[in-house]
């Protein structure tokens, strides 16, 4: 059932705080709950809970967190909609937090209607500078906002990448991939070791080639041993490839001869099995 067909077969009603329970509860973070306190405060309650009857009260199915808001506020009546199932799990846990590309483009197209101070204080924040740096996203390789948009790097990491030129962007996050180490820490060392053509000059005050001989050197340390560390893994397992075939051809040959089948059937069956394991892990 969507949330339209939610709207038009349920009930609308004013419930009693005092008549309202949770049905399951979950922690959330202290910043989570004043957000909510604050988009209570600046815009009302956007949506109603979702309740279900039980005796003389009322189970809470969806809106746990907002009811224990407006339980703060000294809030005494409560909009609702009166489910039609005794169950916690609705159409509203199935969306996902918003990511930070997404909310930036939401702030924008709210602020045509609404002021940034509402806005602010909706989310529970001070304001929406730091929110609306369009420079970040216009200085990033659509690889690298899109990897950020998923949240496989954060703002941090976003920005070591502005330092170089977006197809040296796209390397480095190739290069990340490749490690499968997506830190601010690794992507710093992999801009300072780019080439001066492939950096990106902008008139900054500061940049990661500004730094001392030291801490260049350390930074540069850690991208050798990360090299390092990888290449010995990729040897590992190409070893074990090599190992793997060679068993697999051993236990192959053991099983396609029948005598030697039949006994292992009859008297080790457990070996048979792992036999057979260790040639189909070669096939796959």
């Amino acid at each position: 059932m969507n949330d339209a067909d939610l709207m038009k077969d349920s009930v609308g009603l004013d419930v009693p705080v005092k008549r309202l329970r949770p049905l399951r509860d979950r922690t959330i973070t202290k910043r989570e709950h004043d957000r909510i306190i604050a988009s209570i405060k600046a815009v009302g309650l956007l949506e109603p809970l979702v309740i279900f009857p039980e005796g003389d009260d009322y189970v809470i199915l969806d809106g746990v967190q907002c009811y224990r808001a407006l339980v703060e506020l000294g809030v005494e009546v409560v909009p609702c909609i009166l489910g039609k199932h005794r169950e916690a799990f609705t159409s509203n846990r199935m969306v996902n937090r918003v990511s930070p590309v997404q909310e930036h483009r939401m702030i924008e197209k709210s602020l045509g209607e609404v002021d940034e101070a509402a806005i602010a204080a909706a989310l529970g924040i001070s304001g929406l500078s730091h929110r609306l740096k369009k420079t970040l996203l216009k200085q990033l390789h659509p690889d690298v906002a899109a990897a950020f948009d998923s949240g496989k790097i954060n703002r941090a990491c976003a920005k070591e990448f502005t330092h170089v030129k977006p197809p040296r962007q796209k390397e480095i996050l190739q290069q990340l991939a490749a490690y499968d180490d997506y830190s601010t820490t690794f992507a710093r060392t992999l801009v300072v070791k780019t080439p001066p053509n492939q950096r990106e000059s902008r008139g900054r005050m500061h940049n990661p080639w500004d730094k001392t001989t030291q801490k260049k050197n350390d930074l540069l340390k850690k991208l050798s041993e990360a090299e390092q560390k990888h290449d010995f893994y990729s040897q590992l397992y190409k070893q074990y490839t090599v190992d793997l075939l060679r068993l697999a051809i051993y236990a192959r040959s053991l099983l396609s001869n029948a005598r030697c089948r039949e006994h292992l059937d009859q008297h080790y069956p457990e070996i048979v099995t792992r036999f057979e394991a260790i040639i189909a892990d070669a096939r796959g």
